[in-house]
């Protein structure tokens, strides 16, 4: 039996889809039919092979439909600024599989391998201009004020996920990184955008402050929560679930919360780190070490307190809405997923 997440799921992703569509093609003239096919493809209309993994779970947008029904408001409404959020976290997709040199992403190659970087560097850049265009098809019901405070919000959750950007590639070279210097990184690069993603919605249905501010700090602790399970998986997740190989972040020597646990605790694991890239043949042994360490079960705990921490800032809404129950079970199901 669908849940009430399922069902409002199934309704709202249709729509954003829609209208994401319907600003992306009236956004590209004829002539420019190359940068369409590009983007097509980095968002999941083309080459699929029939599955819509490719596009991507859409959770960003979905938290904002929800985020706006959560404190009363039209949802329908609001799907411009939730293709816009979509559009700016593919943005910076794309510039972070270049920066981060990944060749997969949903099981495909990413758009830098298949077009090169030069191309999907002009690629994201079209897509951050897109999104902030798409915010033009807001109107009425929606007031004047309420549609520039959503362009800030925006604006200034891109500015801090490219500065959590800068931090984690800072990190690439950093021998010695404080766990506080993770979640620093990770509030700007993952979390802001959710953030903005939950206040932009509750903006676009209420005006009371004490709403958007819960609703605001819910989707910065959904994103912690997100990125922390996305570390937890990106070593110990499954590779038919997340499209990728569970050797990829520790072969490429990413600094994921599991890692820097472990070089803050273990001078062994340490020294094997910090003397040069950890070889595919390795990995096997490098995850146990990693869980005789408590590297898992930390990570773990980090991901389930960040989720509770988000379901207490949801306590200030009405129980008994339908879109605040959807955006508990949101949140519940990040901590089980396995992709």
């Amino acid at each position: 039996m669908p849940s009430l997440l399922d069902e409002l799921s199934a309704e709202m992703l249709p729509a954003i889809e829609q209208e994401m569509l319907a600003t992306f093609n009236d956004g590209f003239p004829a002539q420019f039919g190359l940068m369409h096919s590009m983007l097509a493809y980095h968002l999941g209309w083309q080459e699929t092979t029939g599955r819509n993994t490719a596009r991507g779970k859409r959770i960003r947008p979905l938290t904002l439909l929800l985020g706006t029904m959560a404190v009363e408001g039209d949802w329908r409404a609001a799907l411009p600024a939730a293709a816009a959020v979509e559009f700016l976290h593919n943005f910076s997709l794309i510039h972070d599989d270049i920066e981060d040199r990944s060749e997969f992403r949903h099981g495909r190659l990413t758009l830098w391998k298949k077009v090169g970087v030069a191309q999907s560097i002009n690629a994201g850049d079209a897509l951050f201009s897109l999104a902030f265009l798409t915010l033009q098809r807001l109107s009425m019901p929606i007031s004047a004020e309420s549609i520039c405070e959503v362009y800030r919000v925006l604006g200034a959750a891109c500015l801090n996920l490219t500065g959590g950007q800068s931090l984690d590639l800072d990190f690439e070279a950093a021998k010695d990184i404080e766990i506080q210097s993770y979640y620093t990184m990770i509030e700007g690069k993952t979390a802001a955008l959710m953030r903005a993603s939950t206040e932009i919605g509750a903006v676009l249905g209420s005006s009371d402050a004490a709403k958007r501010s819960a609703l605001a700090n819910f989707g910065h602790y959904l994103g912690l929560a997100f990125q922390t399970q996305d570390d937890l998986l990106g070593i110990w997740g499954e590779t038919s679930a997340t499209g990728k190989s569970a050797e990829s972040d520790l072969v490429t020597g990413k600094k994921s919360l599991p890692v820097i646990y472990a070089l803050q605790r273990d001078e062994q694991f340490k020294k094997r780190w910090n003397s040069g890239p950890i070889q595919a043949e390795e990995v096997g042994k490098i995850v146990a070490d990693l869980d005789l360490i408590g590297a898992r079960d930390y990570t773990q705990q980090q991901t389930d307190l960040f989720t509770q921490r988000a379901l207490d800032y949801i306590l200030y809404l009405p129980s008994d809405n339908k879109a605040v129950m959807a955006l508990k079970s949101l949140a519940e199901s990040l901590t089980r997923r396995r992709a």
